[in-house]
């Protein structure tokens, strides 16, 4: 096993919401602290620090995954898609049924269960109320009491569904 210096910073480059980007970092920093304080994309929050409250939640390649619990070194040359990336172009439709259904409050939660929510409509396009309800129990949301979010997400896939069977 290969010993990394404690002090020594590490070069990290990966793909941020579809952009190379790189930074320096200590092996010992989180992915949420090197996201947030290396490359500004202050939309991935931290909460508890123990992957108990969902609100780091990121996608690398592609699956929700809990930046607090994430070294930034382990994502080396991965895809790490934040909060940011979802709405590039504008607010999608995620997002807009967040806002339609009033399924954010103090919005603190808001990014990491975003990116659960879109994490799990690919997984399964067509969930019912307890499937969101059991995805959405990684997370700690004290505002909402999450019919909303249940709300928001199911209408979206709906949306989805209505969409491809048009198509």
């Amino acid at each position: 096993m290969k010993r990394i210096d404690a002090d020594e910073r590490k070069r990290v480059t990966l793909t941020l919401n579809g952009v190379e980007r790189h930074g320096w970092c200590e092996p010992r920093t989180m992915l949420a602290d090197f996201l947030r304080h290396e490359l500004g994309a202050t939309g991935t929050h931290v909460g508890c620090e123990h992957g108990v409250c969902g609100a780091c939640t990121v996608r690398i390649d592609g699956v929700a995954a809990r930046a607090c619990l994430t070294l930034a070194l382990q994502v080396e040359g991965r895809r790490v898609d934040t909060v940011e990336g979802l709405g590039a172009e504008g607010l999608n439709d995620l997002q807009l049924a967040f806002r339609r259904n009033h399924a954010l409050q103090c919005g603190f939660c808001t990014a990491g269960i975003l990116m659960s929510c879109s994490d799990f409509l690919q997984r399964v396009p067509e969930p019912d109320e307890r499937q969101v309800r059991e995805m959405l129990s990684g997370h700690l949301c004290r505002c909402t009491g999450y019919t909303p979010i249940v709300k928001a997400v199911l209408e979206v896939a709906a949306e989805r569904r209505s969409t491809a069977c048009e198509s």
